[in-house]
């Protein structure tokens, strides 16, 4: 038994726990910054995905993880205008300094 029968469960949990970093990400990155920063989260897309291609003939594993950061970085701009939008309907605290 080596490394590589493992890599599907590490690839899931690395998957869940990027993830569940990512939604508070969001949530802290909108409060204290506004949904401005998507650019950040593009950016940071842009860089992980490169690596994922990089890293591609040397390790699957990482490879995958940073696809998945990758894409979870995309999806977080998209998350980052909707978390507008909840802090609009009263489901989240807005943040008092950047009132309007």
């Amino acid at each position: 038994m080596d490394f590589s029968d493992f890599r599907g469960i590490v690839i899931g949990l690395g998957t869940f726990l990027i993830i569940g970093l990512f939604h508070p990400l969001v949530i802290k990155a909108e409060y204290h910054l506004g949904k401005g920063c998507w650019w950040i989260f593009l950016l940071a897309g842009i860089v992980f995905l490169v690596l994922s291609v990089l890293l591609g003939r040397y390790s699957f594993t990482w490879s995958t993880i940073c696809g998945v950061v990758a894409f979870s970085s995309f999806w977080s701009i998209l998350e980052l205008f909707e978390q507008e939008k909840r802090v609009k309907k009263g489901w989240f605290p807005e943040n008092p300094s950047r009132r309007k």
